[in-house]
């Protein structure tokens, strides 16, 4: 039943994409953050869980961490405007390992102001690269951005950026790994996903060093979304952040 569950966190994080639920949710209002648990019993972890996420990262436990062994390819081939956020998907074929087990790509998507924190800073914008394993175990890499230079890697999905809700537009092979920092160390702890249905499991690696976008990067994104789509940070509980 476990993996079964898994299986359909997957299907939903990487085939419908957070568009089109029989139960609508938003960012704000009477469908807002603090409302998802109440707003169909899919989404009733949303409130009742102990390990979601996004969270602030702080007092982080030093630990032996494993890097992580990136392997990716040019391989973003959709760009989507779902209305929560935009999101490309990704051709197969890109992974990472950790833990001993490889995790496949599927996606990555973007959320403004940053939905974690580090040791209570917010950052203008966060990327999510959501990968799953052959079972629907899911890790996602968040990379924190500051203004700056403008990202090569961003600049290309933005070329094609969709503005209307529900539009898709073909990529041909945009790259993830210019999203990615030189230097990879990373906190790591035990959360969710950061929209409905709020699904627990999930192992997030958050890279310790931002990267660079330009303003007008920043800002061609807030135009498209019109609005913030970060979720509050949630209570740590008895988690450990580990780095």
């Amino acid at each position: 039943m476990k993996r079964l569950t898994l299986v359909v966190v997957a299907l939903f994080v990487f085939e419908v994409a957070y568009a089109d639920e029989k139960s609508h949710w938003a960012y704000s209002g009477a469908e807002g953050p603090e409302h998802w648990g109440a707003l169909s019993p899919d989404f009733a972890v949303c409130s009742a869980g102990k390990s979601q996420s996004p969270v602030d990262l702080r007092n982080a436990v030093r630990s032996d961490l494993q890097p992580i062994e990136f392997h990716y390819h040019a391989g973003g081939n959709e760009i989507v405007n779902n209305g929560h956020t935009v999101q490309v998907n990704y051709a197969p074929g890109s992974k990472l390992s950790i833990d001993g087990r490889d995790f496949e790509l599927k996606q990555y998507h973007f959320h403004a102001p940053s939905e974690n924190l580090i040791n209570g800073k917010s950052y203008p914008m966060e990327a999510h690269l959501v990968h799953a394993d052959k079972d629907g175990n899911l890790v996602v890499v968040a990379v924190m951005f500051v203004e700056g230079a403008q990202n090569a890697s961003l600049a290309d999905a933005w070329a094609h950026l969709p503005e209307k809700v529900g539009e898709k537009v073909s990529l041909s092979n945009v790259a993830v790994e210019g999203l990615l920092p030189s230097k990879r160390d990373y906190y790591r702890y035990d959360g969710s996903l950061t929209t409905p249905p709020c699904s627990e499991g999930v192992r997030w690696l958050v890279l310790k060093e931002p990267v660079t976008a330009s303003r007008a990067q920043m800002e061609a994104f807030a135009h498209v979304m019109h609005h913030s789509n970060s979720r509050p940070v949630q209570a740590l509980n008895a988690r450990l952040v580990l780095q």
